[in-house]
């Protein structure tokens, strides 16, 4: 049961800058809690952390 999640960057609207956004799966069954991974933002240029958004 994968269910597609979107991830957003957590720290570009702060510095006011484009938010980056990833799209990954997930099982909703194993996994309950909200995703947060490490991913590249290209307009910050440097890996944030980016968490699930609904």
């Amino acid at each position: 049961m994968q269910e597609v999640v979107t991830l957003e960057c957590t720290e570009a609207r702060k510095e006011g800058k484009p938010v980056s956004r990833y799209l990954t799966k997930r099982n909703k069954k194993t996994v309950t809690e909200r995703i947060e991974k490490k991913k590249y933002n290209p307009f910050l240029k440097r890996h944030t952390v980016h968490k699930e958004i609904k």
